[in-house]
């Protein structure tokens, strides 16, 4: 019975030494949060699809910097690198429409939405702008 009372009291201090402060604990909670969750369109529990987390759209040139700049400044599968003034303008001479519509349905090598995923259709639009005042 001695040696069990022993090993409990060990247990108890052990617990003791070994216990986080609400600081420490709210610290390792945030740690190891998800950074983001997955959603399917028509979930509304996961809010609107624009921008990080539903909230305001992301500006042009948070979004080409995310999803467009790996083939726009490359070239990548013959897309118009950004400030290429002679690859943009017949594009920009068929209009926004047609330069919305693109980038977002997809053309030639890029897949729709420029394979941004979590982008609206603003978004996609803003960052299209972005490339276009970037090339005149």
């Amino acid at each position: 019975m001695k040696k069990v009372m022993m090993l409990l009291a060990v247990m108890a201090l052990s617990a003791v030494a070994n216990a986080y402060s609400d600081k420490q604990l709210a610290e390792i909670e945030a740690r190891i949060a998800p950074v983001g969750q997955a959603c399917m369109e028509g979930d509304s529990s996961c809010g609107s699809a624009s921008g990080a987390g539903g909230g305001e759209p992301r500006s042009g040139d948070k979004v080409y910097d995310a999803a467009c700049m790996a083939c726009h400044t490359t070239g990548a599968a013959g897309a118009p690198k950004i400030g290429d003034k002679a690859a943009w303008a017949p594009r920009i001479a068929k209009g926004l429409d047609t330069l919305y519509s693109n980038a977002i349905n997809g053309i030639n090598g890029m897949p729709p939405m420029g394979a941004c995923g979590n982008c609206s259709d603003e978004e996609i639009e803003a960052a299209v702008d972005h490339m276009i005042e970037g090339s005149k």
